[in-house]
């Protein structure tokens, strides 16, 4: 399933279910699919979203082994790099950011 999240001031933002009911969490926000955040609410989950986010970072730097696949070696590997969320959660958190400054809704639904 895809989830897409939408908000007039920015480009749709589309990511795999789980990943996006993971970030609806972090963000306080239940699991349903389709919902809304209303504009007096974006700050909070903005701030929810971004600290989570963080907290991962830092974990998965402290985690880093020192023997990490360089990317460019992926290849000769047969396997493709992980994604953290820090890095998936990035176009959500400038979609709320821009939605906060424009103060609208953003909202989610399933599908493209």
């Amino acid at each position: 399933m895809l989830v897409t999240f939408k908000c007039k001031v920015h480009a749709n933002v589309v990511m795999f279910g789980d990943v996006a009911k993971q970030f609806l969490k972090f963000m306080g926000h239940c699991e349903n699919i389709p919902g809304a955040i209303d504009p007096q609410d974006i700050d909070d989950a903005l701030a929810k979203l971004t600290a989570e986010t963080q907290r991962l970072r830092h974990l998965e730097l402290q985690s880093a082994d020192e023997e990490a696949v360089d990317v460019d070696d992926v290849a000769d590997l047969d396997m493709e790099p992980v994604v953290s969320l820090h890095t998936r959660a990035t176009p959500l958190i400038e979609m709320l950011q821009a939605a906060k400054q424009a103060e609208c809704h953003v909202m989610w639904d399933e599908g493209c």
